[in-house]
């Protein structure tokens, strides 16, 4: 028989695909001596059975009630019962991270019984009815679909006598909630403990596949087959009284990276009170002088976890009359600035590079280097009276679009790729999908902890909180600051960081401010990569950007540059309107690129610059290049030395820029698709054929299978060799090119289920074959380069690293993260 149930004390903190990131933590901290309530874990195993046959294993639910009983001996309490009851948590835990995506119930086991023992133990009538409110509020959202809580019962607790009996407080507030239940669903909360417990582990199992837990895995990557465990866990009280309190507590500032306890508290409540929006709560110092033993404990045992995990923590606690309770410990979300500043110190406090990169992605090194609003607009906005209102930054980014109130309205306008701004009195999970689809997220309640603040920052999305004196009305489609009214669809301009939120669009800047931080970072990363790093560019003032952001060396293309000098129009025409390719389009051809390209090589000095010769069947120039009556006029056009003439023209057109730029290290000429060494034998000959012959090198870019087993041959002929990641993984599922260049379609489809694989992103077995061959069978003398022509991946480039590539080639945007994912791959061990 499968056994499904781990307890904290003999589980294993290292398996986490077993007992999720939750189950795990508790594990870890138990069985290192901190402040845990007790417990048991459902395993990952139980829910992975359920998506197999729609049910709860009987036998999980048999072994629940087992588990129950040793925690009720553990504890010295009884379940559902006193004189000491004991109540429960019942959670969520994936593998991988998913904050308030699934389901979570707390105070389970509440019985008339129950409540009548609570209020002796505790000497709190109005705790006994809040607990009440709390668990058959909960209940009825989590396992019976209840939609709003009743204001009646919010009335009856602030009016409740907190002379009266216990029971007969949990009378009133438990007949007023069955009440409103009843009227909503004609549905009812069960008063037997173990039918409750039974309930809510058969909820947050199905959780995992509800619309939102589905949305935020689709858009994160993660699979749908891992399941989620379920913890169950002894409770403890935060709402007390005001010598209690739960709060969230994150070892590093995840906003800024700053090396100080950061976090939030809310006295006399429970966790759901400080992540909900609802409230405003204290800064977490503040604990220091309302509690100061509890809080010495918390910075002691932050301290303690961080060494132990080597990573920025994100742990929620309870204070129970002043005694600490650690409830959860993950890694923390942070923001791509902190996250650098983070990895930054660690590196500076001596942890191993593997651990100090592990926190911080290429795609965060993107997003710190992304473009700001232009200093002129800000100042000139704040003159004008435009700043509307000023909330808590809880993540970082400037951006600029249309208002909107409603997360449906913000994924619809964001289809037809139009910059939102979603703002909403509170965020839930409800909001995820608009969350995703805007721009920027504004809201008037919450704190730096609350569901909008950690889904921005998971998303990487700019965010604004606790707009304290802003009035969001969805239903009018309105934010009021004083007589300030913004509707539904005004321009708006967010700062993440400051927490500005402005009228108006605010022009785009220079890039980012942590550029400084960044370029501090990737200097130790080409330190340990030992990488050559070209940067493509098109103009003469890329080459300068191109260096500044440490490009080793360059590469072009002549298509390209002729289409940004107006050249490559007319020699299309020219060929559009010859049946024959003679020596007077040639001519044009040689003159049109020595003109485009020698301004390009005079500003690279003497950087190696590789030029990709014209490809006439390049997928992404298919309608510019006029592919199809081009290539039925001129059929040879197809072929990488089709046209010798056009090849030869190119030679000497790039051996005149050359000279004409005065350079002493020859250019490269690389031609697409050469498979052969008889192609690469004839390259070579026809370099040798111009003028001054070695005034240009030649080499190939490889975009077939044949041209990775032929390597070795092609290499004996001549000086360089690219490797076309993106041709070679389109045509490895034979897909076309283009539909790399964009997140849609091929994002839907991957996530639809259609392929196993992201061909974008991952290289497998026949392919990685086929790479791994490339850098060992290269001729003494080359070293084979991997031109990456779409966003760089973490995962991609290490993969890459590890087949034994050193040379890259990049867009201009994609250096950092290219040169950070390459330090990282790097770091790893072998």
């Amino acid at each position: 028989m499968t056994a499904y149930i781990r307890t904290f004390a003999d589980g294993d903190p290292d398996d986490v695909a077993l007992l999720g990131g939750k189950g795990a933590g508790l594990v870890s901290m138990i069985q290192n001596g901190l402040p845990v309530p007790p417990g048991f874990v459902i395993t990952t195993e139980a829910s992975r059975e359920f998506l197999r046959t729609g049910t709860v294993p009987p036998e999980c639910l048999e072994q629940a009630r087992t588990a129950l009983a040793e925690l009720e001996e553990t504890t010295g309490k009884v379940f559902g019962a006193g004189p000491t009851p004991l109540l429960l948590s019942v959670r969520s835990g994936a593998p991988i991270s998913m904050p308030g995506m699934m389901d979570t119930i707390l105070n389970l086991g509440l019985t008339r019984t129950a409540a009548q023992a609570l209020g002796e133990v505790t000497g709190s009538t109005r705790f006994v009815a809040d607990v009440t409110r709390r668990f058959h509020e909960m209940y009825a959202d989590t396992v019976l679909g209840a939609l709003e809580p009743s204001e009646e019962v919010a009335e009856a607790l602030d009016a409740l006598d907190p002379s009266v009996d216990p029971g007969e407080a949990y009378d009133r507030i438990w007949g007023l909630c069955a009440t409103a239940l009843e009227d909503e669903l004609a549905e009812e909360v069960p008063t037997d403990a173990v039918a409750q417990l039974e309930g809510a582990i058969g909820a947050v199992i199905r959780s995992w596949n509800t619309r939102r837990a589905r949305t935020y895995r689709e858009f994160h990557h993660i699979s749908h087959d891992l399941g989620t465990a379920v913890v169950v866990q002894a409770m403890v009280f935060g709402n007390l009284g005001q010598d209690s309190g739960s709060g969230v507590a994150f070892t590093r500032n995840p906003v800024s990276g700053e090396p100080e306890l950061y976090g939030e508290f809310l006295t006399a409540s429970q966790g759901e009170d400080v992540v909900s929006g609802a409230y405003t709560p204290s800064r977490i110092q503040d604990i220091e002088h309302q509690l100061p033993a509890p809080f010495a404990d918390l910075r002691r045992y932050c301290a303690e976890l961080e060494r132990q995990r080597t990573d920025v923590l994100d742990i929620e606690f309870t204070i129970e009359r002043s005694t600490l309770y650690f409830l959860q410990v993950r890694s923390a979300k942070r923001t791509p600035e902190a996250a650098v500043r983070i990895a930054l110190d660690f590196l500076a406090e001596g942890q191993p590079p593997t651990r100090a990169l592990q926190g911080l992605t290429a795609a965060q090194v993107r997003q710190v280097a992304r473009p700001r609003f232009a200093e002129d607009d800000v100042r000139a906005a704040r003159d004008e009276g435009r700043l509307v209102t000023t909330g808590v930054g809880a993540s970082p980014g400037q951006v600029s679009g249309s208002l909107v109130f409603e997360a449906a309205d913000a994924q619809r306008l964001a289809e037809d790729e139009q910059p939102v701004i979603l703002a909403r009195p509170i965020t839930s999970p409800a909001d995820l999908h608009g969350m995703i689809a805007a721009r920027g997220i504004v809201t008037g309640k919450g704190g730096a902890t609350s569901h909008a603040a950690v889904v921005a920052r998971a998303l990487g999305t700019a965010c604004v909180v606790g707009c304290a004196d802003a009035r969001i009305d969805p239903g009018a489609g309105t934010l009021t600051v004083g007589e300030t009214v913004l509707r539904s669809g005004d321009e708006v301009s967010l700062d993440g960081s400051s927490g500005e939120l402005f009228a108006g669009r605010l022009g785009a800047g220079t890039e980012g401010s942590h550029l400084e931080q960044v370029d501090d970072l990737l200097a130790r990363c080409r330190e340990m990569a030992g990488c050559e790093v070209y940067a493509r560019v098109t103009l003469p003032s890329h080459v300068e950007q191109a260096r500044r952001t440490g490009a080793t060396g360059l590469v072009t293309a002549i298509d390209d540059v002729l289409a940004a000098t107006g050249h490559l129009d007319d020699l299309v025409s020219a060929l559009m309107s010859r049946r024959t390719i003679g020596a007077d389009t040639a001519r044009q051809l040689e003159d049109a690129v020595a003109t485009a390209l020698a301004p390009v090589l005079a500003e690279a000095g003497e950087q190696d610059v590789n030029v990709r010769a014209l490809d006439f069947i390049a997928d992404e120039s298919r309608e510019f290049l006029q592919q199809t009556p081009l290539l039925t006029v001129h059929p040879a056009l197809s072929l990488p030395l089709g046209v010798p003439e056009l090849i030869r023209a190119q030679l000497a057109g790039l051996a005149r820029a050359a000279a004409e730029a005065g350079r002493t290290l020859p250019p490269v000429l690389a031609v697409r698709h050469v498979s052969d060494e008889r192609e690469a034998r004839a390259l070579t000959e026809l370099a040798a054929g111009i003028k001054d012959g070695r005034s240009v090198r030649v080499g190939s870019y490889a975009t077939s299978g044949r041209g990775l087993a032929h390597v070795g041959k092609l290499t004996a002929s001549t000086d360089v060799y690219w490797v076309e990641l993106k041709l070679l993984l389109a045509a490895y599922v034979g897909l076309p090119a283009r539909l790399f260049n964009a997140a849609k379609p091929l994002d839907e489809y991957v996530q639809a289920g259609h392929l196993g694989l992201d061909p974008r992103v991952e290289i497998e077995g026949p392919m990685r074959q086929a790479l791994e061959t490339v850098v060992g069978a290269c001729a003494a003398g080359t070293r084979p380069g991997v031109r990456l022509s779409m966003p760089v991946t973490d995962d991609l480039v290490d993969s890459l690293y590890r087949l034994g590539f050193r040379r890259f080639a990049v867009d201009i945007d994609e250096l950092r993260p290219l040169t950070f994912a390459l330090g990282k791959a790097a770091a790893q061990p072998a």
